[in-house]
């Protein structure tokens, strides 16, 4: 099952390393990569939210096959491309699979798992997810580059047989024990009262901005390398997007700091930094610079997801855990979505070095009333997480 969360999730990224291709191929400006990319999470989330709900009344293995099998069509219609349409059909496809893939995979995988070993489950998914985000793009980037044979098309030839196996793989697994009284579950988002205050500034807001800042080295950077950098080489952003999810997964196995709210005002910091850093490597033309930013922005990432995350299962009672860890990943998605969207038009205005300046100043300022908040919030955390348990 990590075999096929690790495919899913490198397939779900793949994507980002051929822009460049794509805008040549179809004369797309920044505006229309942004919404190509964008249109992903738009599908994705309200397909995130429905199946969050239901996924254990459908049965979590037959929504799990149906997912792989969207994802082979999506891969196939970006393998035959003909036109825009088809483009921004693929990506939606690719969207609606994997938010029926997320809502059902680590469920399934903790059904099948022994109750022993469900904490292990759980630590090697998110490392897996965020390894496979990072994977996907390095891998379609080399293949792009170095095999000059359609290269647009030829990584998702590869990633359709990868799909095939998962889809093979996911027959050889059992089915889920069910209790036979699964009713479909409310689609349920929101935050009680009482932790409302703490969740939005201490695991929405971190993870709003964290999503917003990667979601503009994930968008915009292969186009970011080739316009302002000169550098054509579609390998660079796949092996940037590696470095930044798949090292802000191993890193998140540093054990300090150990304190959470320290841990997550150190993320944030080393976020920032990264994202200037970033910036900077435009204006000085310094592709060295790009690396630097990005690797300080892996480990912010790193840091960041791990600690909002642990806040948003924490903080709410068990009973309401379930929607407001939806609500956790709602926000996240929305800023793929609203902030992107603005980056693209803000670029079409100004440049892409300017709009990324205004973009990361937006950011920092989100940053910054996160580690203020933190200050009072350090002194009440224990005896919150006390309450909650």
């Amino acid at each position: 099952m990590l075999s096929i969360i690790l495919i899913m999730s490198l397939v779900a990224t793949a994507v980002s390393p051929l822009f460049p291709l794509y805008g040549n191929q179809y004369g797309l400006n920044s505006l229309e990569l942004s919404l190509l990319f964008t249109s992903y999470a738009v599908v994705l989330l309200p397909v995130l939210l429905v199946t969050s709900a239901r996924g254990a009344f459908w049965g979590l293995k037959k929504v799990t096959r149906i997912a792989i099998w969207l994802a082979i069509v999506a891969s196939v219609l970006f393998l035959a491309n003909a036109s825009v349409w088809m483009l921004y059909g693929a990506r939606m496809l690719e969207g609606a699979a994997y938010g029926l893939f997320t809502g059902v995979a680590v469920p399934y995988l903790l059904r099948i798992t022994p109750e022993s070993r469900s904490a292990k489950a759980i630590l090697l998914s998110g490392i897996t997810v965020s390894f496979g985000f990072g994977l996907g793009p390095a891998i379609s980037g080399m293949l792009a580059e170095y095999i000059s044979v359609i290269p647009a098309r030829l990584p998702y030839l590869i990633f359709i047989v990868m799909l095939l196996i998962c889809a093979a793989l996911i027959e050889m697994l059992p089915h889920e024990k069910r209790n036979g009284d699964e009713v479909p579950g409310k689609i349920s988002i929101g935050v009680p009262p009482g932790i409302s205050r703490h969740f939005w500034m201490m695991a929405a807001l971190p993870i709003f901005t964290l999503f917003t800042i990667n979601g503009i080295v994930f968008a915009l950077i292969p186009t970011f390398v080739v316009s302002v950098l000169e550098n054509t080489n579609l390998s660079i952003s796949g092996l940037l997007s590696l470095l930044l999810l798949g090292g802000g997964a191993l890193l998140q196995l540093l054990p300090v700091p150990s304190h959470p709210v320290v841990r997550l005002r150190a993320g944030l910091a080393f976020l920032a930094v990264g994202a200037w850093t970033v910036v900077l490597s435009g204006q000085e033309s310094s592709l060295l610079l790009l690396w630097i930013g990005v690797a300080l922005q892996a480990l912010g990432t790193g840091w960041g997801l791990q600690v909002s995350l642990r806040f948003a299962g924490e903080l709410p009672e068990a009973k309401d855990r379930p929607r407001v860890i939806t609500t956790y990943y709602f926000v996240a998605y929305l800023g793929f979505i609203v902030p992107i969207g603005g980056l693209g038009v803000l670029s079409n205005m100004f440049g892409m070095n300017k709009a990324m300046f205004v973009m990361d100043t937006a950011g920092m300022l989100l940053i910054l009333c996160t580690i203020a908040y933190s200050l009072r919030f350090k002194r009440e955390y224990y005896a919150l997480k006390d309450i909650a348990v």
